[in-house]
C-alpha cells in the first residue's frame, strides 16, 4: 500500500509535469553571428529521369505535337520551372542510368534505336529524348545539367567517350560526331555520376568492389566534379568502406567529389505504401516523422564523412529524395505517377529545412522527381498542366540559394499521435546578399496553432517584415487540372514585432516564410 509520503511525492511530480506542459514554449533563436556555411543552390536541385510520363508528356512532346513547345519541349512547364530557379537537373536516371547507351540518343530521331525500358513499365524507348535535347532543355531552364553514367551494362570507353563528346573543345572523332550531329561547341557540363544504386538495379555490387569499379571509371571520365554512388540510405558500412578506400587513393581528390545519399519517406512499407490523396492522419503523422528520420540518418554518414574526409572535401549528394506512395488507380503501375496533396509540402519543407541546415556537408539535393513521377514539381495531362503543393514549397524556399546559413535554436512542443510523437515546429534561416534574413518555419501538427517567439540575437538594425505561408483547410488538399489551386502561397499577418522579438502564432499544417530586411 503507498504511504502518505509516497502520494505527496507522486502528486507533485504529476504536478511539475503538467506544469511543464502547459507552460512549454515555442521559441526560435537565430544566431545572425555564428554563421559559417553557405547553403549551395544545388541543395534545390531536381531529377528527371525516362521514368512514365516523366520525360514524354512531361518534358518532352516532340517538334509535331500540337502542345506549343520548342524543339519539341513544352513551353509551359519551361515557363512554370523557370519560376523556381532550378539549380541543377539530374538525368537520365536512376535505374534507367544503368541501361542507358547514350549513343542510341544522338544523331537524326529516325535513326535512332528503339528499346526497352526494362526498369519502368517495359515499355518502348524510342530515344528521341537524348544527350541534345536534354542539353537543350537544360539551357531553356537555365539550369546545371547533371548526367549520370552507366557503369553497369556500359564500359569504361563508353564513359570516357560520353564525357568527351560533351565537354571537349579538342579535335577527335568523337567531338566530330558532335558537330555533325549539329553542335559546335562543347556544353559546360560540370556533374557526373560514376553510377546509380549499384547496390541494386545499378549492378548488385557490394561496396568494396563498387569502390574499384569508381576508381577505374573515375581515372578515365575527365570531368570535373564527379559523384560516387552511395549505400542504401541505412547501409553505413558502405559509407565507410567507400570513404575508406577512396581517401586511401593517392589522387583521390582528381577522382571523387562527392558521394551520393538516397531516401524516400514511405508510410506503411514498400508492398503497400498507401494513397497519395486518400490518407488518415496517422498516415500524416508517419510522413512527417519518417521524413525527420532522415536528419539522424545524414548525420550518421556524415559522422563517418568527416572521420576519414576532415577537410570536408567530399560532398554529400541527396540526389533522390522525396515521397513515394502507391500509384493512382488506373494508371501503370511502372511509371509512378502519384498526386501531390499538402502533406507533400510539409515533407518538402521538412527536408529542405534538414539540408540547409548540414549545409557544411551537403552541397546538392535533387527531389524525385520533377514532372509526373513521385513528388513531382509539376502534373500535365494533354496540354494542361498543374503546379503541386511542392513546386509552391520550393519557389517560397528558393531565397535560401547560395545564402549564408543562419544556426537556429528551437524549442517546440511536440506533436502527439497515438503512443509517438515528434517536435512539432522544423526551422532554417539565412542571410542573403543584400543582407535579408529569411525564416522558413514548418508546423507538421495538423491541428495546432502554435505561438511562437522570435529571436535575433546580434541582429542589430530591424527593418521589415514580409511573410507569406502555404496551408490549406485539408490535410489532403491538392490542385487538380482545371480548378482553382487550393494550395499555394499567400501573405501572412498573423505576427508582430517589437524591439528584441517576433511573436508568430504559427498555423497547423502549415509552411511559413519570414523575410527581415537588416536596414
Amino acid at each position: 500500500m503507498l504511504n502518505h509520503k509516497t502520494l505527496t511525492n507522486l502528486f507533485l511530480i504529476l504536478l511539475l509535469s503538467l506544469q511543464a506542459v502547459i507552460g512549454q514554449e515555442n521559441k526560435i533563436t537565430i544566431h545572425v553571428n555564428k554563421a559559417k556555411d553557405t547553403i549551395s543552390k544545388h541543395i534545390y536541385g531536381h531529377f528527371a529521369e525516362h521514368l512514365g510520363r516523366g520525360i514524354y508528356d512531361g518534358f518532352y512532346v516532340g517538334k509535331t505535337s500540337e502542345i506549343p513547345n520548342i524543339n519539341g519541349i513544352r513551353k509551359d512547364v519551361v515557363e512554370a520551372l523557370r519560376e523556381l530557379e532550378i539549380p541543377v537537373l539530374r538525368w537520365p536516371g536512376g535505374c534507367f542510368a544503368e541501361q542507358y547507351q547514350w549513343r542510341d540518343g544522338i544523331g537524326p530521331v529516325k535513326d535512332r534505336p528503339l528499346v526497352v525500358n526494362t526498369f519502368w513499365g517495359g515499355v518502348t524507348e524510342d530515344n528521341s529524348f537524348g544527350t541534345h535535347e536534354f542539353l537543350e532543355l537544360c539551357e531553356l531552364l537555365q539550369t546545371e545539367p547533371y548526367i549520370a553514367v552507366n557503369i553497369a551494362s556500359g564500359t569504361v570507353k563508353d564513359a570516357y567517350q560520353w564525357v568527351e563528346y560533351v565537354t571537349s573543345d579538342k579535335d577527335s572523332e568523337i567531338t566530330r560526331l558532335r558537330r555533325k550531329n549539329g553542335r559546335e561547341r562543347p556544353w559546360d557540363v560540370k556533374f557526373w555520376g560514376i553510377g546509380n544504386e549499384n547496390w541494386g538495379c545499378g549492378g548488385s555490387m557490394n561496396a568494396e568492389y563498387y569502390t574499384n569499379v569508381f576508381k577505374r571509371f573515375s581515372t578515365y571520365c575527365n570531368a570535373e566534379y564527379k559523384i560516387a554512388s552511395g549505400g542504401i540510405y541505412d547501409d553505413l558500412e558502405w559509407t565507410k568502406t567507400f570513404m575508406t578506400g577512396i581517401t586511401g587513393t593517392p589522387g583521390y581528390l582528381n577522382i571523387a567529389h562527392g558521394l551520393s545519399y538516397h531516401y524516400y519517406t514511405i508510410v506503411n512499407n514498400w508492398e503497400v505504401k498507401g494513397s497519395a490523396t486518400d490518407f488518415v492522419e496517422n498516415e500524416w503523422f508517419k510522413s512527417m516523422q519518417n521524413t525527420m528520420k532522415m536528419e539522424g540518418n545524414l548525420e550518421d554518414h556524415i559522422a563517418i564523412m568527416d572521420e576519414h574526409d576532415p577537410d570536408n572535401t567530399i560532398a554529400l549528394i541527396a540526389d533522390e529524395w522525396g515521397t513515394w506512395y502507391d500509384v493512382e488507380p488506373g494508371t501503370n503501375p511502372g511509371f509512378l505517377y502519384q498526386q501531390n496533396t499538402l502533406r507533400d509540402a510539409l515533407v518538402a519543407a521538412l527536408g529542405l529545412n534538414i539540408f540547409n541546415n548540414h549545409s557544411r556537408r551537403i552541397k546538392m539535393a535533387n527531389i524525385a522527381q520533377t514532372v509526373n513521377v513521385l513528388q513531382a514539381m509539376i502534373l500535365t495531362s494533354g496540354n494542361q498542366m498543374v503546379k503541386t503543393p511542392t513546386f509552391h514549397v520550393f519557389r517560397m524556399f528558393k531565397v535560401h540559394q547560395d545564402a549564408l546559413h543562419l544556426p537556429s535554436e528551437v524549442t517546440t512542443q511536440n506533436y502527439k499521435n497515438d503512443n509517438s510523437e515528434i517536435p512539432a515546429l522544423s526551422v532554417s534561416a539565412s542571410r542573403d546578399k543584400s543582407k535579408n534574413v529569411n525564416i522558413t518555419i514548418a508546423n507538421v501538427d495538423p491541428n495546432r496553432n502554435l505561438p511562437t517567439s522570435i529571436e535575433i540575437p546580434g541582429m542589430e538594425n530591424w527593418g521589415t517584415i514580409t511573410a507569406s505561408i502555404i496551408t490549406s483547410d485539408k490535410m489532403n488538399a491538392l490542385n487538380d487540372f482545371g480548378k482553382e489551386e487550393l494550395v499555394q502561397i499567400q501573405k501572412f499577418s498573423d505576427y508582430r514585432m517589437n524591439t528584441s522579438k517576433i511573436e508568430l502564432n504559427m498555423p497547423s499544417k502549415s509552411v511559413v516564410l519570414l523575410s527581415i530586411s537588416d536596414h
